[in-house]
């Protein structure tokens, strides 16, 4: 495995990239073809099974029901709730963008 430098300018730099390819990208059929490409298929199982657990959790379901719900493991659930608390704001961020794009379409 690669080890991580997260003060390593140049990784900063290489994540700031992908950030931009990806915000390039409008329609989720085109998001969905650059992920399958960029990832394994475990990758994103692992990256989908952490997005599916997060407004389970905003709503406040237990881990044991998420679980039962999605065969997510109760340790990944756990590091997803971790990272809702404690991250970077970007599950939460998402989720509202979600509602507001559910919304708009639910207007029209």
């Amino acid at each position: 495995m690669k080890r991580r430098g997260d003060d390593n300018p140049s990784e900063e730099r290489k994540l700031e990239l992908l950030a931009q390819a990806l915000a390039a990208l409008r329609e989720p059929g085109h998001v969905r073809a650059f992920l399958e490409d960029l990832c394994t298929p475990a990758e994103l199982e692992a990256m989908s099974d952490r997005w599916r657990v997060v407004p389970l959790l905003e709503q406040g379901v237990p881990y044991r029901e998420i679980h039962e719900l999605t065969q997510v493991s109760v340790t990944t659930i756990g590091r997803v709730a971790r990272t809702l608390e404690r991250g970077t704001g970007g599950y939460a961020l998402a989720l509202r963008r979600r509602s507001r794009t559910a919304s708009a379409r639910n207007a029209s």
